[in-house]
């Protein structure tokens, strides 16, 4: 066969097919619903098939024809691009626009702000109101020592790890999901704020540790390096930390009790590991996530011989800090709130 013709039966084959397409399309293309109709809520998980995918946007009464759909994104080679996500998808999409939604990966995404000293529990209703997963299943999966060692996490829990900031989650994603956004999260500002600090495990929990209660303690940024120096010393000499954030840690989160808005000196004699009143050294785990100032405050705080501070006022938020305890007055404990 000459090259002139066998050029001309490919070419006229290549129409044949471009036609077949575009006559797929047309059966396709029409909209189920209308535009005012509500929109469908997709989760394509990834390593999904084109044949998975098109069953579920067909259960979705999304696209008319289950094989047609699955056909038309072999031939385009758009099954390999497929990206998973979960997409909000109006019902008066055309099967054209809804290929182009799922190629380009224009998922639903949410933007949840995580405020600095959250605690896990207050993390996951935050989630919960947003959209993006369950308080439960984000509790149960931020207590699994196996997520956390996932993770890179040193420690049986997500606590503290969680870096407080401004996220766009997908609409309707796994807890387990959200959790690996927010952990890399922390590392890269680990690694940005103190690199050397990812060398010792051990090390970098206490530091957590030590940041969470600086985040629950400070209320001006510009003293948060002084109250770090503060429980270093107490800690350098075997003194109990007495973090009333602790305490407060103990009431809410591990007896379920409301804020306080003051911390009694009853409060002071609960039996618990976390209470710094009773227990020396650091309590066995962070008690919020802290953010950049308290993190920084840690890994940066200034040399002093201070061993106290008490808040002198309460509209401005600041501490006075005392080298003795006949320099450290003060009878009620004002707390940090949220």
């Amino acid at each position: 066969m000459k090259k002139p013709r066998l050029r001309a039966m490919v070419g006229i084959a290549a129409a044949v097919a471009a036609i077949a397409i575009i006559a797929v399309f047309a059966l396709l293309g029409g909209p189920l619903g209308k535009p005012g109709d509500a929109s469908a809520l997709v989760r394509i998980e990834k390593g999904s098939s084109a044949a998975e995918v098109a069953a579920l946007l067909r259960g979705q009464n999304l696209i008319r024809s289950k094989a047609l759909f699955q056909l038309v994104l072999r031939v385009t080679g758009t099954d390999k691009k497929l990206k998973a996500g979960t997409y909000r998808i109006a019902r008066g999409a055309s099967a054209p626009s809804i290929m182009a939604i799922l190629a380009e990966g224009r998922t639903s995404q949410l933007q949840v702000t995580i405020p600095e000293g959250s605690t896990t529990r207050i993390i996951g209703g935050i989630l919960e109101n947003a959209g993006v997963c369950g308080a439960a299943e984000f509790a149960m999966a931020a207590a699994d020592p196996s997520i956390a060692a996932k993770f890179g996490v040193p420690g049986r829990g997500l606590e503290g790890f969680l870096f407080p900031d401004t996220y766009l989650f997908s609409e309707k994603s796994g807890a387990e999901e959200v959790i690996g956004i927010m952990t890399r999260n922390f590392f890269a500002k680990i690694k940005s704020l103190a690199p050397d600090a990812l060398v010792d495990e051990k090390k970098l929990y206490d530091d957590v540790i030590l940041a969470s209660i600086v985040e629950r303690e400070y209320r001006v940024a510009s003293e948060a390096g002084l109250i770090a120096s503060v429980f270093k010393n107490r800690l350098r000499i075997g003194m109990a930390l007495q973090s009333c954030a602790t305490v407060v840690y103990v009431l809410t989160e591990k007896q379920g009790k409301p804020h306080p808005k003051v911390v009694h000196y009853s409060d002071l004699a609960i039996q618990d590991p976390y209470n710094t009143y009773n227990r020396r050294g650091l309590p066995p785990g962070p008690i919020s996530n802290p953010g950049e100032t308290a993190l920084r405050a840690v890994f940066n705080s200034p040399k002093s011989d201070y061993l106290y501070f008490r808040l002198i006022d309460e509209v401005k938020g600041l501490h006075k800090f005392s080298r003795t305890f006949e320099e450290h007055v003060g009878e009620a404990i004002p707390v940090k709130g949220f």
